[in-house]
């Protein structure tokens, strides 16, 4: 059961072949067998995951079953969630109990899913490898020996999934923290369009970024996933009215006459990429030719830019949204002198280095003398690129690129924090232009590693980016099966 993708099976659950509950124990005995060794859940929830599929199987027996019944998934550990622990990584929020359930998480418990727990993640989705986790980084199940990363900030999600260890997870995309974990474990991961999942119930990092989403084994799982959590949401006042609706499997776009010209970002042409990227990404555009894709070069002049209007208005936002957790109602407390010396203190003690740096450098680019010289400057940056995208969009219909430049590296990795900034090269613009994209596996390296390509489209194209990303995945053919925890 556990080689089992999501749309297989529903399929045997629809078919009364297998039921919520085995398929449940299963995962179960698994996360018991590896999750130490994988340290992908902060929070397992094995008596909430056996009382949902047995609700589960109640409904299918009735002739009640809902979209996604009896599949047990990962929650990332940044979605809040009535009555079990939600930490975001930190020591801030270590015993942190919401009395509240998130928009997203909410949306998922309605379409029937089974909690199995809260998946591991950078402290506050800050971070490439996972590594800035109060609680230890989540290991990537490929070469497990080598302890590679699973990349970040939903390093949890990808590595469960990957590992066989959820059937699918929610993830979080800030900057690249959903495609660039499934790019390096041999995943699907979604950024839908910004807006099209709600924020609301989700801890945040920087609000006019970050964006809910899928990672999965398919295209056709995400897309299942992604009609589960999409959705406007009046609580969340940047929730757009857009919905999404699908039925897997989906729709090709390309073959039988169809034509579909796809963009190539020139500006990336002279980005550095390890060898087994490029001769990959070449063979999967020869494949789209094939198809009969029309492959056009297209221009998005600020996209180099990218990066450093990215590490502004995100730490910037970040500055704000944690001021919060000052220890007087939740969180960490240490007591001081006096008020300010309590506040000092407990922030101190509640956040990890990485998440300070970036309050720091937030709280800097916000002040009165560096605000028109950074954060403005920034921001104008930002909307230059997103102009930039729909520019380029008037002359191809879909966008594909890179996730990454390279494969999984080790955890101990000696990296300065820019050097783990600049991984986010390829990703961060679509954050800023809010546009949906799609990482899906293109290939495996020669170090038999995964390596993934994003599809990009223009805002609510996020139907045709994930129909153009299973034609990407239907070429590439990977063997993404959990059986890979042994060693592949």
């Amino acid at each position: 059961m556990i080689n089992l993708t999501l749309t297989e099976a529903l399929q045997k659950l629809n078919n009364r072949e297998i039921s919520a509950v085995e398929l449940t124990r299963c995962y179960l005995d698994r996360i018991e067998k590896y999750g130490a060794d994988l340290n992908c859940y902060i929070t397992k929830t094995p008596e909430r995951a056996m009382m949902d599929a047995a609700a589960s199987d109640a409904r299918r027996a009735a002739g009640e079953a809902k979209a996604l019944d009896g599949a047990p998934i990962a929650m990332k550990d940044l979605f809040c969630t009535r009555t079990i622990r939600t930490t975001a990584a930190s020591r801030m929020l270590e015993n942190f109990v919401p009395e509240y359930e998130s928009t997203v998480s909410q949306k998922l418990i309605d379409a029937g899913t089974v909690l199995l727990g809260k998946a591991n993640l950078d402290e506050y989705a800050m971070g490439t490898f996972s590594k800035t986790s109060f609680f230890g980084a989540p290991i990537n199940p490929w070469q497990m020996e080598r302890k590679l990363t699973a990349g970040g900030s939903s390093g949890g999600s990808s590595s469960s999934v990957a590992s066989g260890l959820a059937i699918a997870a929610t993830g979080t995309d800030t900057g690249g923290s959903i495609r660039f974990p499934a790019a390096i474990t041999g995943l699907v991961g979604m950024k839908p369009t910004y807006g099209l999942c709600s924020r609301w119930g989700c801890i945040a990092f920087a609000s006019s970024l970050d964006t809910p989403g899928p990672i999965t084994r398919t295209v056709d799982d995400a897309a299942l996933m992604l009609s589960a959590m999409a959705g406007h949401d009046p609580k969340d006042s940047t929730s757009a009215t857009n919905g999404f609706t699908c039925n897997a499997p989906l729709e090709p776009i390309l073959g039988n006459g169809k034509k579909l010209r796809i963009g190539i970002i020139k500006e990336f042409a002279d980005v550095e990429i390890s060898t087994d990227m490029k001769t990959l990404f070449e063979k999967r555009i020869a494949d789209l030719k094939s198809m009969g894709a029309e492959i056009v070069e297209v221009s998005i002049p600020n996209i180099l830019d990218a990066l450093a209007a990215y590490y502004i208005i995100a730490p910037a936002e970040a500055s704000s949204n944690l001021a919060r957790y000052d220890g007087m109602r939740y969180g960490v407390r240490v007591e001081g002198s006096d008020i300010y010396d309590t506040f000092k203190k407990s922030r101190a003690a509640g956040f990890g280095d990485e998440v300070k740096r970036r309050m720091i450098i937030g709280t800097a680019v916000l002040s009165s003398e560096s605000y028109d010289v950074y954060f403005m400057q920034a921001a104008r940056v930002r909307r230059m690129i997103a102009d930039s995208f729909n520019s380029a969009f008037e002359q191809c219909d879909l966008i594909i690129c890179p996730s990454s430049a390279g494969t999984a590296m080790p955890l101990d990795s000696d990296l300065s924090p820019l050097e783990y900034y600049a991984l986010d090269l390829f990703t961060v613009a679509m954050n800023l232009a809010g546009v949906p994209a799609c990482s899906v596996p293109c290939g495996l390296a020669q170090n038999n590693l995964p390596l993934g390509i994003q599809v990009v489209g223009r805002r609510f194209d996020d139907m045709r980016v994930l129909q153009l990303a299973k034609h990407i995945e239907t070429a590439a053919s990977v063997d993404n099966r959990p059986t890979i925890i042994m060693g592949k």
